[in-house]
């Protein structure tokens, strides 16, 4: 229906995205982001590292895998259209030691099955030519996994969106989601504003808003902070490309890794340890709320029993340079404690089943006229642009 009014709650790199692709692809629909901070993309999309990833670890068939290799194609052309940074630098998955070599030949296969492009096996001697200071006794190249600036898409995205008569309003935390006669009220305090549909893009508070909208309980966010050293500036030269590790089958996470920046920098990391706080950023922020939260769940326990020695290996990663750069030293040896400084660090909002099961693949809902996106993880900001496109499927073919 033409000359309605659409609601995203939250301005990252997702939900800016979604408004974006509504606002160009349904002339005459007013398109409304609410935000509650005062500038766009300030937690996971300001927090990613800029990978652009091709497709390797997705299971085929899932939503991860088919959007994010729709989303590499449709992120490249974005980026030269606008002339935002996009370096295709390759990636290597790297085995380290021989029994990381049946996983690797997995992932191959998976890949392949995903159709990423270029991609090829490498033997330890291919892997001294790519990549002359790594280790590794073989390792998967990418050659077309690229790097980029996700916040600056963002900020580019809220700037489509004004242009074609939208807005983003800032400074706009959504208190309540309520069904009215004609549309749903979103209120924020004592502001009130209808719109005719409404799209949940709330990343690390996803839980929460979906609440709002009366939306199953399940998935819950659960905050893991990424931690990222950095190397020091005599010490980039040592990495061309990224260096992944070849990933554990068991966590969604990709292990610690090297990435080098846009910006020239070359980080380390990221570790995964639970954040005593949704928007934790720092060891020291703690929200008493959110680990109660955390406590009163029961899927929070369930995983703590699965896997609490992973929980205390990268907390002693955390508190300890030398403990976080020994996994790191086996891909570029010779790299260690005294060639990294302290980075950044970033918050995941990793979705968990009452089970006790991290949840890997996105996961969308409808709730009537409302469409709430309750997992969104790496490699979302790559495949932004085609969730926003599965996204607006799924808006204009609700009743």
């Amino acid at each position: 229906m033409a000359d309605e009014t659409i609601g995203i709650v939250g301005a990252g790199i997702v939900g800016l995205a979604t408004g974006r692709e509504i606002a160009l692809s349904r002339p005459g629909t007013r398109v409304v982001v609410f935000e509650k901070e005062q500038q766009v993309s300030l937690h996971q999309t300001g927090h990613n590292s800029g990978v652009v990833h091709a497709g390797i670890y997705y299971t085929p068939g899932s939503l991860k895998a088919d959007l994010t290799v729709r989303g590499v194609a449709l992120l490249r052309e974005y980026c030269q259209d606008r002339e935002l940074p996009y370096r295709e630098i390759g990636k290597l998955v790297m085995a380290v030691r021989q029994d990381e070599l049946g996983r690797m030949e997995n992932l191959y296969e998976r890949a392949k099955n995903n159709h990423v492009p270029d991609l090829r096996r490498v033997s330890k001697d291919e892997i001294k030519e790519l990549e002359p200071n790594a280790g590794g006794i073989a390792a998967l190249h990418s050659p077309r996994t690229a790097i980029t600036d996700y916040p600056a898409i963002a900020r580019e995205f809220a700037k489509d969106i004004a242009d074609a008569g939208g807005e983003v309003r800032l400074g706009f935390p959504v208190t309540g989601i309520t069904n009215v006669p004609g549309g749903i009220e979103v209120a924020s305090g004592q502001q009130r504003l209808q719109v005719d549909r409404l799209v949940l893009c709330a990343g690390l508070q996803s839980d929460s808003v979906a609440r709002l909208a009366q939306d199953k309980q399940e998935p819950r966010i659960i905050p893991f902070r990424g931690e990222y050293m950095l190397l020091k500036p005599d010490r980039t030269h040592l990495v061309r490309g990224l260096i992944y590790p070849v990933p554990d089958p068991r966590y969604p996470f990709l292990g610690v890794h090297f990435t080098p920046r846009v910006d020239g920098t070359v980080e380390v990391g990221p570790n995964a340890v639970l954040a005593l706080a949704r928007e934790g950023y720092r060891l020291t922020k703690v929200s008493p709320k959110d680990l109660l939260g955390l406590a009163a769940y029961p899927g929070s326990w369930r995983m703590a029993a699965q896997h609490w020695r992973t929980g205390v290996k990268e907390y002693r990663g955390s508190l300890s340079t030398t403990a976080f750069m020994k996994d790191a030293g086996l891909y570029v040896p010779g790299v260690g404690a005294k060639d990294v400084i302290r980075g950044g660090a970033g918050v995941r909002a990793q979705a968990l089943d009452r089970d006790g099961t991290l949840v890997d693949d996105f996961r969308i809902h409808q709730v009537g006229r409302i469409t709430a996106v309750r997992n969104a993880p790496s490699p979302a900001a790559t495949a932004s642009m085609a969730i926003a496109e599965h996204i607006v499927g799924a808006v204009f073919g609700a009743a």
